[in-house]
């Protein structure tokens, strides 16, 4: 699908809520990542305006990447995930749109780090590099090449550190596949501490 040149990019309102999960019940196999969102935005972890729609010129979301607060070591970074387009919508630069909007709002609001778990063809586009390159791991086996993170301020080099996540993700307790659909990173971990599935979602 050709990329659509207007999309417009907003932080959610409390309008847009039942339309974001509609977009990841749509887009992920599981309800896991819409679980996920919902567990995020009741979580201390939440940062407002750093949950990020995708509409059209109509309104509408079509797509939605969420930024949550993780820890690298002791030192406050990002969480990037979920990120979901609408299968429609997808391959059209609305994931994408979506991820460097919140990226924007994040540097605005002073934050200077932040991870993801993803697809390593993917997340390098918005600056992403191997997080392992930097010092930086989790406590779960996943793919090195996986494991990304983004100094969104060149002034302060990421540190180094054992990533620490929102307790919705469940990561202590997760044994991680890396099977199917990773482009959305770690956000279909979610759920993993109450049903032990792990699945990897797409971007879109």
């Amino acid at each position: 699908m050709r990329a659509h040149p207007d999309w417009i990019t907003r932080a959610e309102t409390g309008a847009d809520l039942s339309a974001i999960r509609e977009i990841d019940l749509a887009a992920f196999d599981t309800p896991l990542e819409a679980d996920l969102v919902e567990a995020l935005r009741a979580d201390e972890a939440w940062i407002d305006g750093l949950s990020v729609v995708t509409t059209g010129q109509d309104g509408r979301p079509v797509g939605h990447a969420l930024l949550t607060r993780c820890h690298i070591g002791t030192v406050p970074a990002l969480c990037l995930g979920p990120v979901a387009v609408l299968p429609e919508h997808q391959n059209t630069g609305a994931g994408s749109a979506a991820v460097r909007a919140a990226l924007r709002a994040a540097a605005e609001l002073g934050e200077r780090f932040v991870t993801v778990l993803g697809h390593p063809s993917y997340y390098p586009r918005f600056g992403f590099t191997r997080a392992s390159a930097h010092g930086i791991g989790v406590t779960v086996d996943v793919p090195d090449e996986a494991l990304m993170a983004l100094a969104l301020d060149d002034g302060h080099p990421l540190p180094s550190g054992t990533l620490r996540y929102a307790t919705p993700f469940g990561i202590q307790v997760v044994t991680a596949t890396w099977r199917r659909r990773p482009e959305g990173g770690l956000a279909a971990w979610a759920g993993a501490a109450r049903s032990g599935r792990v699945a990897l979602p797409t971007g879109g």
